[in-house]
């Protein structure tokens, strides 16, 4: 046998993973594929369409249900409940069961409860006790009931644009590729401020297209989305705004909340913005015109489409 089985386990199915260590009480049935070298710990239950990528910690007192997907290097803490059905009735199945999928190398901590249907994106993080009942976005960390995003796992400290420049001014190096802030002057005047871009000075392509951005509640994320083609410039004219840029190998996390700050994100950069204040309005310049076939809609697609 090539996986390990406590003596007082159940383990039915024949798909289960060189490696892999099934421990006391769990109970496995049929028709269920299991990966290699997972570790399924006590009292652990898994239906029948349950399929559990590689590198799979399941902690105690979880149950997959008929729908679960599970793929690589996810980690499921003790007691978090999954479920597959959203009007359930006693010894009344639906036709057929709701699909969640967590994704790679996404972490679900203790007594966490995950609706069914819900994608928990790549990396991301569901806090202990959450109640998702919407889809994560990769990357991201929920906590409360009803989760919400309370930032964006980032790989190194957050970048600000340079204070008070004379003339339109970069950012220092940020290593997502193409992606920079651009800051300009304010001009202020007992009349009022004034703040203008020109291409090439503070504005880094000629817009097709812009669009305004406004009245988001705070628990909602805009973006999610990368182009093929186009190159966006987004400024947040009222209020505050983050805004998380991935080209697939880093990300940075920006906090747009100055008129005079501008964020240039190029073509294939995975962008997501969220936080937005009650009072938020962001302002977006695009380079191309709208084409709904420059979208790339899943972070799995842009990540295959940058390799």
């Amino acid at each position: 046998m090539p996986f390990f089985q406590h003596p007082q386990a159940i383990v039915e199915s024949a798909s289960v993973g060189e490696g892999t260590r099934v421990w006391a009480f769990a109970h496995v049935l049929p028709s269920a594929v299991i990966g290699k070298q997972c570790n399924v710990c006590d009292h652990v239950f898994i239906e029948n369409d349950v399929v559990v990528g590689d590198r799979v910690t399941i902690k105690c007192g979880v149950q997959l249900w008929d729908g679960v997907r599970i793929e690589d290097d996810v980690f499921i803490g003790p007691n978090v409940t999954f479920t597959n059905d959203p009007f359930p009735r006693s010894r009344r199945q639906p036709e057929r069961f709701a699909v969640t999928v967590i994704r790679n190398g996404a972490s679900i901590g203790a007594n966490a409860t995950i609706l069914p249907g819900i994608t928990v994106g790549a990396g991301a993080m569901v806090g202990a006790g959450a109640v998702v009942t919407r889809s994560v976005p990769a990357n991201a960390v929920v906590i409360g009931n009803p989760a919400r995003i309370v930032r964006f796992l980032a790989d190194v400290p957050k970048v600000t644009a340079p204070a008070h420049p004379v003339t339109p001014t970069p950012s220092p190096a940020i290593e997502v590729e193409g992606v920079e802030l651009l800051r300009v002057p304010l001009i202020e005047d007992m009349r009022g401020n004034l703040i203008a871009r020109e291409v090439g000075k503070g504005l880094p392509f000629v817009p097709q297209r812009c669009f305004l951005v406004f009245d988001v509640p705070s628990k909602e994320v805009r973006g999610e989305h990368a182009h093929r083609r186009c190159a966006q410039f987004l400024v947040c004219v009222r209020g505050t705004v983050n805004a998380v840029c991935d080209d697939g190998k880093h990300r940075r996390e920006f906090v747009l909340d100055d008129p005079t700050v501008g964020l240039h994100m190029p073509p294939m950069i995975w962008g997501t913005q969220y936080r937005y204040t009650k009072n938020a309005m962001l302002l977006v310049f695009a380079s191309h015109a709208y084409d709904a076939d420059d979208y790339i809609r899943t972070y799995d697609q842009f990540l295959a489409e940058k390799k």
